[in-house]
């Protein structure tokens, strides 16, 4: 099954991100920051993972002139996403399927947030390389998902800190250390460096880090130009 195809996890889906994920609301500002750098008025922006919404929500808020493709593999979360937008549908395109689903366009810029973390680095190279040929030159790419040491003593420490703050903003403290061994156990973390090197062997430059939340970093990359 995949991770949010469960009805019962989809409809607490919107009330998980903004207790698990410091700064989650800042998170979405700054993407549009990084993006709104490059996007020009009525710009394309694709969203991998964009199941629920929540981004998508913030950004066609914010910026109503742009246009949006989204691509989740579950459709319950586009389900929801499509709920959680309303009118804002309208400024949105949402395919089923993951990063090959996309339409084969160019776009002004792409993110791609909380969902690399569920990818094996085979996966995520896939997936940045066929994000960047969807890009235009020089157009960027926001990320933000788990990245941490994998030295057994740091991820256990960082992993308790993901917990402590869980339990700060409102989890039961047995449903924060049950997800904290979750991600330990079946989530294919790796750490900041390795994630940042994925990103240039999938042709990507000018990587810096925007984001760091605990167990959480972020990344804007941009594409080199070449054919």
């Amino acid at each position: 099954m995949l991770p949010f195809s469960d009805p019962a996890a989809v409809a607490r889906y919107a009330e998980g991100p903004p207790r698990l994920v410091p700064g989650f609301g800042d998170l979405h500002r700054m993407a549009l920051l990084l993006l709104a750098e490059c996007v020009p008025p009525h710009g394309q922006v694709l969203v991998l993972g964009a199941g629920g919404g929540l981004e998508l929500k913030a950004f066609a808020e914010s910026q109503p002139s742009w246009l949006f493709t989204g691509v989740d593999p579950s459709a319950e979360m586009l389900q929801l996403a499509r709920a959680t937008l309303g009118p804002l549908l309208a400024q949105v395109r949402l395919h089923e399927g993951y990063i090959d689903t996309a339409p084969a366009e160019l776009y002004d810029a792409a993110t791609c947030l909380l969902t690399l973390h569920f990818l094996s680095p085979e996966q995520r190279l896939d997936t940045l390389r066929q994000l960047r040929q969807r890009l235009k030159p020089g157009a960027p790419l926001v990320v933000a998902h788990h990245s941490f040491s994998q030295q057994p003593d740091q991820a256990q420490r960082w992993l308790a800190r993901y917990a402590a703050f869980a339990v700060a903003a409102g989890v039961a403290p047995v449903q924060a250390e049950k997800a904290a061994a979750a991600i330990r156990a079946r989530l294919p973390v790796l750490s900041p460096q390795q994630d940042e090197e994925l990103l240039r062997e999938a042709g990507f430059t000018d990587i810096s880090l925007f984001y760091a939340g605990f167990t959480f970093r972020g990344w804007v990359a941009y594409h080199d130009g070449r054919a």
